[in-house]
């Protein structure tokens, strides 16, 4: 169901005024677009922008312009171009877009309105942004349709992306009745809409390899450097977007060049997995692809043996792109979390591979088959930039503050 955008009809007495005057050239204004706490759709007028000249319009006074800031002015201008919103099965309690999108899943999406708010990614081959109506439904619109991008297609392919089929409500009820730790988490995020996305499992694998011993910022420069190397789709809010290129197309990428923009000794791990997993047996897509149907053991060993993966890449890959909603990451915020709430004995000690696979049981003794959503909560929980960001003011400002990807300074 499309969300059909109305145009404002102006005032009876207005109208009859104008009427009743001389005619004459006026100056046409497009009414500005209605600010919203979230994130609303403004539908632009019927009719183009004209601009008569002051000087063929004596005596009208326009009202002094008035400042905005660079994201206000970049929302302002995308609101007179879009299109049709299309909801999507997910409220905003089902789907929270800042605790969703930023905090370390993914590093492709870009948020590109303020006031409403707004992120932007190309999922697949389409470019779309994700927001709220006012009616608490989250919506999407598709910047670039076109014979291989349609609304439809979208919807499914954002459908599938979103995990929207995981009733995450029900989850987060088992979650906290399961444990007191994860209650008092959920309730300062706001009760729900932190989901695990399901990715592209090659565009997950590239994303996570450059993710060791990184920073968020960092990380999102490197990511952008290799969508940048697919197909351009277009531009919004002044961030030109790519389809995430094929496992064919970064093989042919130099170690020297990604160097060059800054990888250091990820280059190396980003080129030789290009190259391994071409090499592989019906093509790098169709053999990760295999990999949901597989158990999480045999994922994680098969993952471990490209280059530059190891044991918390890997499960960072199997839960957000591969179905292992099992899998449980474990990085310094994941194991404080464990060894202050779940194994308490384990403080302390330092990170392995044997205790991370102990703290991976727990997780899941705790809650379960989606124990690696639940982890992915307390995960982001841990978050000190996080917290800020749930709390914007009135101004859909924050205040910027450094923040460190899952696993800074731990083993990949």
């Amino acid at each position: 169901m499309r969300v059909p955008l109305v145009p404002r009809s102006p005032p009876l007495a207005a109208a009859a005024a104008a009427a009743a005057m001389p005619p004459r050239r006026r100056r046409v204004r497009r009414p500005l677009p209605p600010t919203a706490p979230l994130c609303a759709s403004t539908p632009p007028p019927s009719t183009p922008s004209v601009d008569i000249p002051k000087s063929e319009a004596p005596g009208h006074r326009p009202p002094p312009a008035r400042r905005r800031l660079p994201l206000a002015a970049a929302a302002a201008a995308a609101a007179e171009a879009e299109g049709e919103w299309n909801p999507l099965p997910l409220s905003a309690t089902d789907l929270s877009l800042p605790l969703t999108l930023p905090t370390g899943q993914t590093f492709l999406w870009r948020r590109t309105s303020v006031s409403p708010l707004r992120f932007t990614a190309a999922v697949g081959p389409h470019l779309v942004s994700l927001s709220c109506l006012p009616d608490g439904r989250v919506a999407f619109l598709l910047h670039n349709e076109s014979p291989t991008s349609s609304v439809p297609d979208a919807h499914a392919a954002l459908c599938d992306y979103l995990n929207a089929a995981v009733p995450l409500a029900d989850l987060w009820r088992q979650f906290a009745a399961a444990d007191a730790r994860f209650a008092e988490v959920a309730a300062g995020l706001g009760g729900g809409g932190a989901r695990v996305l399901r990715q592209d499992p090659v565009e997950c694998v590239f994303q996570f390899l450059c993710s060791s011993n990184n920073n968020i910022a960092r990380i999102e420069k490197m990511v952008w450097k290799l969508a940048g190397y697919g197909e351009r789709l277009g531009e919004v809010g002044g961030f030109v977007f790519h389809r995430f290129p094929t496992i064919d197309r970064l093989a042919r990428v130099s170690e020297q060049e990604l160097r060059e923009a800054g990888f250091g000794y990820r280059a190396k791990y980003v080129v030789g997995t290009a190259r391994e997993l071409q090499a592989k047996p019906g093509g790098g897509e169709k053999w990760l692809a295999s990999m949901r149907t597989r158990e999480l053991p045999e994922v994680i060993e098969a993952l471990c043996t490209l280059p530059g993966v190891g044991p918390k890449v890997a499960a960072c890959v199997a839960l957000f792109s591969l179905d292992q909603n099992h899998a449980v990451p474990v990085d310094t915020h994941v194991w404080k979390v464990a060894t202050q709430y779940l194994m308490p004995e384990l403080a302390g000690k330092s990170i392995t591979t044997k205790l991370s696979v102990a703290v991976a049981d727990a997780f899941v003794t705790k809650f379960g088959s989606y124990a690696g959503w639940a982890q992915n909560v307390l995960f982001i929980g841990q978050l000190s930039a996080q917290k800020l960001m749930v709390s914007e003011d009135s101004n859909g400002t924050t205040k910027s503050t450094k923040r460190k990807h899952r696993g800074n300074n731990v083993d990949t």
